[in-house]
């Protein structure tokens, strides 16, 4: 793979059951043992980690700033939303997270519906959402980026703001990286503009080939003056020794799951983000994809970057995520489940097949 690729894992962050349909023992979210997975990172030889969030989990900034103090070289993706964090607030915490740290913040914007009652937010139509979520973004970079900004948005406004301590450049990163989702019309104008990293769920090569594409072109039309947006891929990893043993346990995981009828995850059930119906609806399509894309976890529970997997050994797998680099993605966010043994596994069976020689 090209020597810009990145590659990161999944901290779920949550006390609950995960989408898989794995349990989750007593103590999963100490720090001690969320430190060990993070020291695990660095050792075999990931970038960092996604933290997710949502109302209902433990503190996601919180938890990413023990965990960097507790290293020396993991980066987290922080996932924040707009609404629980207040622009000037959230731009300070980040930059003085970012300084301590030696540069190691990268930023996740999550704009999906959330139990937003429970922490006294509020807000209107998806129009509205990703109104806010833009506004959020431009006062923020600014903030990382200037002194004394003054805005005077629809949804947020500061007067005469400075926030210290200053970013420091590093090479040509000036600021932690804007990640984002979604798949909504609104979400990609959004992304077009002010994202660095659009990150995309595990949907077959056409379709990601063909959101690339209208992102490119959204960017070129509206007059996006960043950086070329750059594109990552969200997705479960099932590797195994062998293909046919790949198979057989992502096949044993899924009837496991479906004993459970999806109790693991209940979102299916109301509201569910255009990205997350594109996922659900792929197994109309087949229970397989592409080479080795997996579909069937999404009827039974799976939910995010649990509804589809790529299966087979570290080859296949490898050789996947390779067609997916050659569209475009550079950055990758891989798990699965157990998380610890399959940081150490996938690190020393995969990473090596994705930093040599095709």
């Amino acid at each position: 793979m090209s020597s810009d690729s990145e590659f990161l894992w999944y901290i779920p962050n949550q006390i609950g059951t995960g989408h898989r349909g794995d349990t989750t023992p007593a103590g999963a979210n100490s720090l001690d043992i969320l430190t060990t997975h993070a020291k695990a990172l660095e050792d075999h030889g990931w970038k960092g980690a996604l933290l997710g969030t949502g109302w209902g989990r433990p503190d996601t900034f919180t938890l990413a700033t023990a965990l960097t103090a507790r290293t020396t070289s993991f980066e987290p993706l922080i996932a924040i939303r707009p609404g629980y964090w207040r622009p000037a607030n959230f731009a300070s915490a980040a930059a003085t997270l970012d300084d301590l740290s030696g540069g190691r913040v990268r930023i996740n914007i999550v704009s999906g519906q959330d139990n937003l009652a429970a922490y006294g937010d509020s807000e209107g139509d998806q129009a509205q959402r990703y109104a806010r979520t833009k506004e959020f973004m431009q006062l923020v970079r600014r903030l990382w980026t200037e002194e004394n900004v003054t805005f005077a948005g629809e949804h947020f406004q500061v007067t005469g703001s400075t926030v210290i301590p200053r970013l420091q450049a590093r090479g040509d990163r000036r600021h932690p990286r804007f990640y984002f989702g979604g798949a909504s019309a609104a979400a990609e104008r959004v992304a077009a503009t002010e994202a660095d990293v659009q990150l995309f769920w595990g949907e077959p090569l056409d379709g990601v080939r063909e959101r690339i594409e209208r992102l490119k072109a959204l960017g070129r039309d509206l007059d996006r003056n960043l950086p070329p947006l750059e594109f990552g891929l969200r997705i479960t990893t099932l590797v195994r020794d062998t293909t046919e043993q790949a198979w057989a346990d992502a096949e044993a995981k899924v009837a496991e799951m479906a004993k459970g009828e999806g109790r693991g995850w209940n979102d299916h059930r109301t509201w569910v983000a255009t990205g997350q119906q594109r996922l659900l609806d792929l197994h109309a399509r087949g229970e397989v994809l592409d080479d080795n894309l997996y579909t069937t976890p999404g009827k039974f529970g799976g939910g995010g970057a649990g509804t589809t997997w790529l299966v087979g050994s570290a080859a296949d797998v490898a050789a996947s995520l390779r067609k997916y680099e050659a569209l475009g993605i550079t950055h990758f966010v891989l798990s699965d489940t157990p998380y610890l043994s399959e940081i150490r596994r996938q690190g020393d069976q995969l990473l090596p097949l994705l930093r040599g020689p095709a």
